[in-house]
């Protein structure tokens, strides 16, 4: 209904969820070659992979006991990484939906895919969601709650509770896709931010920033709010989220949105895990997405910067 009468649409289960075939007495990788027949009769590919509660979840889940509930890596079951090799090689323009609860790495996606919608666990409805966002129906505005990394070299060791390189706060090396990023059917930026009145140690911030949207669908957009210390040797590496809020946009329009960033966010933590503010002077990034590199780089914008000095 959604892709009207005159489109057809070629269905394949293409692989298991992670073993090596569906039909028990089949040869290995039973349905993919059915999959790259079907992308080869197809205009657009949409391949959906993933993983469930069998795969990955937290430590005491009845389902997943291995790793105590922790993935083993970041990769998909090989089956599902060789089906997408596979299709993808058909030379079809494809889109990855991916409905997973965690990172994953989406390394070749990235580059011979053009386009991931990530789903995570969309529930009964999910379908029809994910139909509206691939239909056009709806400009998708999601922003990534958790890191993607590119992989695991440099990170801890699992009982390792060391922060280096974990979380965007403290990662020394580039994102897959970073925390806080996320793409719409348009294009949106923060074009300028400030300060609204005296800031001091005992007062939380004010900040105003003008978000624009430039393209020519509605969307939703998140504004996001960055605040790094500039003198403390115990802030965090790079920078903390303190700030962040949904607003809808027409094609063409620009809002003025409001922040009250509270005054805990110039806090550091010492080695004895009190909580203080240590510095003076601090910077704001506001945008519509983290301020690293390669989220400009993937956005095409970079937040807003405002220096503030107690």
């Amino acid at each position: 209904e959604e892709a009207g009468d005159d489109v057809r649409i070629l269905y394949s289960q293409g692989c298991d969820l992670y073993k090596d075939k569906v039909e028990n007495l089949a040869w290995d990788q039973d349905r993919i070659s059915e999959a790259v027949i079907t992308a080869e009769n197809s205009d657009v590919v949409i391949l959906c992979v993933g993983l469930n509660e069998t795969l990955e979840g937290e430590e005491g889940d009845t389902g997943n006991s291995d790793a105590s509930g922790d993935k083993v890596d970041l990769h998909l079951p090989k089956v599902q990484e060789e089906l997408i090799e596979k299709v993808t090689a058909v030379g079809k323009p494809t889109i990855v939906v991916l409905m997973a609860g965690s990172a994953i790495d989406l390394n070749y996606a990235q580059d011979n895919c053009n386009g991931i919608l990530l789903a995570w666990y969309p529930g009964a409805r999910g379908g029809r969601a994910i139909a509206d966002l691939l239909f056009g129906k709806e400009s998708p505005s999601g922003k990534l709650p958790i890191t993607f990394y590119k992989d695991l070299e440099g990170m801890p060791e699992f009982t390792d509770y060391s922060m280096k390189n974990r979380t965007y706060r403290y990662m020394e090396k580039e994102a897959l896709y970073p925390f806080g990023y996320g793409l719409t059917y348009s294009d949106t930026c923060v074009t300028e931010a400030e300060v609204v009145g005296e800031v001091s140690a005992e007062s939380d911030i004010m900040l105003k920033a003008t978000v624009k949207n430039n393209g020519t669908v509605d969307t939703d957009e998140v504004v996001q709010v960055y605040i790094k210390d500039l003198d403390s040797p115990l802030a965090v590496r790079n920078y903390s989220l303190c700030g962040f809020k949904r607003v809808s946009l027409k094609a063409g329009e620009e809002k003025s949105v409001e922040f009250t960033i509270s005054n805990k966010a110039m806090n550091i933590v010492d080695e004895d895990g009190n909580r203080y503010i240590a510095g003076k002077h601090f910077r704001l990034f506001a945008g519509v997405s983290q301020p690293d590199t390669r989220s400009a780089e993937l956005t095409g914008h970079k937040p807003a910067e405002v220096e503030i000095a107690l």
